[in-house]
C-alpha cells in the first residue's frame, strides 16, 4: 500500500508542479482532505471529477484546453472524469469573470451549440485515448449535458426543494456577484441564479455518480464554493474544487470568444495549421510554461528540450514540439500532418521570396 500512497499523493503535487492545478478548495478543515481522497483513490478506489463547459458557441476554444488537460491527467491516473455540457446553464450565462451580461441565446441555438460541443469533447477524448496511451489503466471519460436533469424540474418544486438551502448573504458576497452589482448595468436575476444551478449540478453529480471534485478555471472558485456549501448542508459530506489557470492572450485578455481573440478547436473555425501557428509563435518566455500546461510530456523531457533550445534558439524546438503535441491532441495525426505540410509550403514560399 505504501507505494501507491506516494503515487497518489504525487498526483496533486505533480500537477501543481506543472502549474496545471492552481488552487484547491477547501484547503483544510474538512473531515477528509483532498490529497487523502486521491491517496485512497488509487486504481482500486477511483474518484469521479467533473468540469463544466458552457455551449455559448458551437466550438471549444484554446481557453478550454487547460480544463480538459486537467481532466485528462486525472483520467490517466485512473480516475473517472465527466465533461458536463451546460445545455441548461448556457441559457442563463455565467457572470463569473465578466464585466457585462452575456447576450441571451435562444433555446434552439444553445441546443445546436451543445450538440457541437459534445462532439468536440468526444473527439478530443478519443484522440487522447488513441494517441497518448502510456500503458497505465485509465479511468473513464463521460460527456453529459445538464439540460437532461432540468427538463424534468418544475420551477416551484425546484425552488421549494433547493431555495431554502442557499443564504442570500453568502450568494451576494461572491466576488463575481459583487463586481457585477457595482457595474453600470448591474446584474439580472437570471445571471444571479447561475451559481445556484452550478451548485445543484455538483450536487446531482455527487448523488448520481459519487462525484466529489469539480475542476474549473480560476474564475470558477465562487461557483465551486456555492456547490460545496450546498452539498455540505444537504448531506454533511465534503466535496472539493480544483482550479486551473486562465491562459491570457499576449494582450492580457482572457483567451476566449468575448475577448474576440478566440483560437477555436473546431477545424471549420480555426484550421489545424492556424492552431499549430498559434503555438509555434509563442515567445520564449512562455514556451516552457506552456509545455508543462498543454502537453503530457514528463518534466525531465521538457527540461531536456529547453536545454537544447539554449544551444540552438533559432530552431524554435520547444515551440515546434508544443505546437505538434497540441495539434495532435486536437486534430489527430492527420491534422498534425496537414498543419506541417502548410507550414512547409509557407516556409518555402517565404524563403523563395528572399532569394529574389
Amino acid at each position: 500500500m505504501r507505494g501507491s500512497h506516494s503515487g497518489a499523493q504525487g498526483l496533486l503535487a505533480a500537477q501543481k508542479a506543472r502549474g496545471l492545478f492552481k488552487d484547491f478548495f477547501p484547503e483544510t478543515g474538512t473531515k477528509i482532505e483532498l490529497p487523502e481522497l486521491f491517496d485512497r483513490g488509487t486504481a482500486s478506489f477511483p474518484q469521479t471529477i467533473y468540469c463544466g463547459f458552457d455551449p455559448t458557441a458551437d466550438s471549444l476554444h484554446v481557453g478550454h484546453l487547460l480544463a480538459l488537460l486537467g481532466l485528462f491527467h486525472l483520467q490517466r491516473a485512473g480516475h473517472n472524469v465527466i465533461a458536463l455540457v451546460g445545455g441548461a446553464t448556457a441559457r442563463l450565462g455565467d457572470p463569473s469573470g465578466r464585466t457585462k451580461e452575456r447576450e441571451a441565446l435562444e433555446t434552439e441555438r444553445v441546443r445546436a451549440n451543445a450538440r457541437a460541443l459534445r462532439l468536440g469533447l468526444e473527439a478530443l477524448a478519443a484522440n487522447h485515448q488513441q494517441l497518448f496511451t502510456d500503458g497505465r489503466s485509465w479511468g473513464s471519460f463521460t460527456v453529459l449535458d445538464n439540460s437532461a436533469w432540468y427538463q424534468k424540474q418544475h420551477l416551484v418544486d425546484f425552488l421549494a426543494a433547493v431555495g431554502g438551502h442557499f443564504r442570500m448573504g453568502t450568494l451576494l458576497s461572491r466576488q463575481s456577484v459583487q463586481l457585477r452589482l457595482k457595474s453600470p448595468e448591474g446584474m439580472s436575476l437570471a445571471e444571479f441564479f447561475y451559481q445556484v444551478l452550478q451548485a445543484y449540478d455538483f450536487y446531482y453529480l455527487f448523488q448520481r455518480y459519487g462525484c466529489r471534485v469539480q475542476l474549473g478555471g480560476s474564475d470558477q472558485l465562487g461557483n465551486i464554493m456555492s456547490g460545496y456549501e450546498f452539498i455540505n448542508k444537504l448531506t454533511g459530506e465534503d466535496v472539493f474544487g480544483i482550479t486551473v489557470p486562465l491562459i491570457t492572450s499576449t494582450t492580457g485578455a482572457k483567451l476566449g470568444k468575448s475577448a474576440g481573440n478566440a483560437v477555436w478547436l473546431n477545424r471549420d473555425k480555426t484550421s489545424p495549421f492556424e492552431l499549430y501557428q498559434f503555438f509555434v509563435r509563442q515567445p520564449d518566455d512562455s514556451v516552457e510554461r506552456y509545455l508543462k500546461l498543454f502537453t503530457f510530456l514528463p518534466l525531465p523531457e521538457i527540461d531536456h528540450i529547453m536545454q537544447l533550445h539554449v544551444k540552438e534558439p533559432e530552431r524554435r524546438g520547444p515551440q515546434k514540439r508544443l505546437a505538434a503535441e497540441v495539434t495532435k491532441l486536437v486534430h489527430g495525426r492527420e491534422g498534425l500532418d496537414s498543419a506541417k505540410r502548410c507550414t512547409q509550403a509557407l516556409y518555402h514560399r517565404s524563403h523563395h521570396h528572399h532569394h529574389h
